[in-house]
């Protein structure tokens, strides 16, 4: 039985730097960091990646968990940081906020660059921006009475 999400995985040539973002402008707290060498069987069987070593910073906001990696091997190739939202592949992580225009501003002034402000659709309003590798991160403002609503105020 499959009981919910728990948790989206980025990786990242900046460890220190992306969980910086998550933690100290988004509100994210560490659960835990883990670090694994070359031979390690398991780790490698599960990724599919031979003779991997990694670092890893497990995060938590709200009901749900980031997982952030740094890879030393195999040697990662970089991401594109201006790709396309429709390109393949995850296309972004959504944090429900309760004061959009606040986040926006506050976010903003810390220098996240966003593709537009807030945006009213319908009783939602939603943006999207990018966090420091270009991960596009949304924030969503929806009413306590909606079935989007997953958080408690």
């Amino acid at each position: 039985m499959i009981h919910g999400i728990n948790h989206v995985a980025i990786s990242t040539a900046d460890i220190e730097r992306l969980s910086a973002f998550y933690i100290d402008l988004l509100g994210f707290e560490e659960v835990f960091r883990l670090n694994w060498e070359v031979g390690h069987e398991q780790l490698d069987n599960i990724t599919g990646l031979e003779d991997s070593s990694a670092r890893l910073i497990m995060l938590r906001c709200g009901n749900a968990c980031l997982e952030l990696f740094e890879y030393q091997t195999p040697p990662p190739q970089a991401g594109d940081p201006a790709r396309p939202v429709c390109d393949h592949g995850i296309t972004h992580l959504c944090l429900q906020v309760s004061d959009i225009e606040a986040e926006h501003a506050r976010l903003e002034a810390a220098g996240m660059r966003f593709h537009c402000p807030p945006q009213p659709l319908g009783d939602i309003r939603a943006t999207y921006g990018r966090d420091p590798d270009g991960n596009v991160v949304e924030l969503l403002e929806v009413p306590a009475d909606s079935a989007l609503h997953v958080v408690a105020a």
